[in-house]
């Protein structure tokens, strides 16, 4: 499945909250994410599902991506959750707690038979992995996207911080500790590798604006696409961070033109602003554009 699709703000919207999801509507996050798991107590799961199963039939999304996260299948939930939304079925689920390839195949080979059943396009739906949820989910990273349904990967320290038994995420800097950085790097390598978009995770204080852009500025750097977001005031800053600025775009056209021109000549490697650039730089570039291009899109440019 293709990793190409727009993701810079990702969005939760708290199953049952109609009036979430209206505003939600309004906003200007590329996927919202319909929440089944953590946003809905136990004793209401049943009713939240049919809501959220209503909203994908009747709903327009104006364009967005619609992704609905699922319970844990082992839980008495997840399964259920994916059979009632699959008739009218969202662009994808976000499968959390996802602890080995197993716990992949066992959501894949369920929603295919799924769209088999109701006559949709086999392999249309995407896959969303939080892959470091628990230990074992950021111990087998690069396992996790064995099957082509993946589509991106995000993680989560909240959840891993209970399961590996942490205190805290960060030190007195703010900065992740190592174990949170290390699955941060992973999650970020297995994507790549695996052909998956790497999302990066929600920052939990929302009242912190500033700190909000600087940990997006990080891992735009990194090679993250975007990044999940719990508010909508985070919404402006996420997409600002990981949406290419008109001086990106120009030097990344710049260089591209360059390209164009060596390689009429017979070289792919040269001298260009003081330094030698190479297949590796023309890539960069390219991928840069075509974000560009996907973001003007959705701007109506």
């Amino acid at each position: 499945m293709s990793s190409t699709r727009l993701r810079r703000a990702v969005h939760f919207v708290p199953g049952g909250n109609e009036r979430m999801l209206a505003k939600s509507l309004g906003l200007e996050a590329d996927t919202l994410i319909l929440d089944l798991e953590d946003a809905v107590t136990p004793d209401r799961k049943e009713e939240v599902r049919r809501e959220v199963a209503g909203w994908l039939e009747a709903t327009d999304f104006g364009g967005k991506e619609r992704a609905v996260r699922i319970n844990d299948l082992m839980t008495p939930w997840g399964r259920e959750d994916v059979e009632v939304t699959m008739e009218h079925p969202p662009d994808a689920y976000v499968v959390p707690k996802v602890s080995g390839v197993d716990d992949v195949l066992r959501v894949d080979r369920l929603v295919a038979q799924l769209e088999m059943a109701h006559g949709h396009d086999l392999g249309g739906i995407a896959l969303i992995l939080i892959a470091t949820e628990t230990a074992g989910g950021a111990l087998n990273l690069a396992h996790l996207t064995a099957t082509n349904r993946v589509s991106a990967l995000t993680w989560g320290a909240e959840d891993l911080s209970v399961s590996i038994g942490a205190s805290r995420r960060r030190d007195e800097r703010g900065e992740y500790l190592d174990v949170f950085r290390y699955c941060r790097s992973m999650t970020l390598l297995a994507a790549r590798a695996g052909g998956a978009q790497p999302i990066d995770s929600v920052f939990t204080d929302i009242g912190d604006l500033d700190a909000l852009r600087l940990d997006c500025q990080r891992a735009a750097w990194m090679g993250f696409e975007g990044k999940m977001t719990i508010h909508p005031n985070q919404i402006p800053i996420v997409n600002d961070v990981f949406t290419p600025s008109e001086e990106e775009i120009a030097s990344a056209a710049a260089l591209v033109a360059a390209f164009e021109e060596n390689q009429a000549q017979g070289r792919m490697a040269f001298r260009y602003e003081g330094q030698m650039v190479d297949a590796p730089h023309l890539h960069r570039a390219e991928r840069l554009l075509d974000r560009a291009r996907q973001a003007s899109a959705i701007r109506g440019e």
